[in-house]
């Protein structure tokens, strides 16, 4: 391993335990706050309801923890919906070097509108955003609004309810992954 790449693990490594990220939540708890995040994203966001409605799938992550000086990583847990039912329990996590300082704890909704890219979101052993898939990033504010009628990519990935303040917002490089059998 690079000399560069440890400080980035080790402080990955030090979020994951801070974060409680470590022990994947039970199924249940992961349900729960799912829930808690789609209810919230169709409560708080106009046209949250036509993109959900329009979706083979949605990946959803309550809270996703980041934080950085220089180096930073993020952690988060959620669950997989399609036809509105749980098929499965996912985690994403991310390393990065560069200008970056702060923390936050944010939520995201990654929707998935062509079925042939939940499919293979689904089949994969691990999945890179930006390797695997390019995901569309729409960063949405309490109150804010969407026009799923012009939504036309296959993958998007809301984000939303970000709390504290952290400079360099990108899912580039996270790699989500299966973390419950069913």
């Amino acid at each position: 391993m690079s000399q560069i790449f440890k400080p980035v693990f080790a402080i990955l490594a030090v979020l994951m335990v801070a974060t409680g990220a470590a022990h994947a939540a039970s199924k249940e708890k992961i349900d729960r706050r799912t829930d808690k995040a789609l209810a919230e994203f169709r409560e708080d966001i106009g046209g949250a309801d036509d993109v959900l409605a329009r979706a083979a799938g949605v990946l959803v992550f309550p809270s996703i923890k980041k934080a950085g000086i220089g180096i930073g990583g993020e952690y988060g847990q959620g669950a997989l919906r399609v036809g509105g039912q749980t098929v499965g329990y996912y985690s994403t996590a991310s390393a990065s070097i560069g200008f970056q300082l702060g923390a936050q704890a944010r939520r995201q909704i990654i929707v998935f509108l062509d079925p042939k890219a939940l499919e293979k979101f689904r089949y994969s052993n691990g999945w890179e955003i930006g390797v695997d898939a390019s995901v569309t990033v729409v960063t949405v504010g309490a109150g804010g609004a969407i026009d799923a009628t012009q939504l036309n990519q296959p993958i998007v990935a809301f984000v939303f309810d970000s709390k504290g303040l952290m400079y360099n917002l990108s899912l580039e490089g996270s790699k989500i992954s299966r973390i419950h059998d069913d």
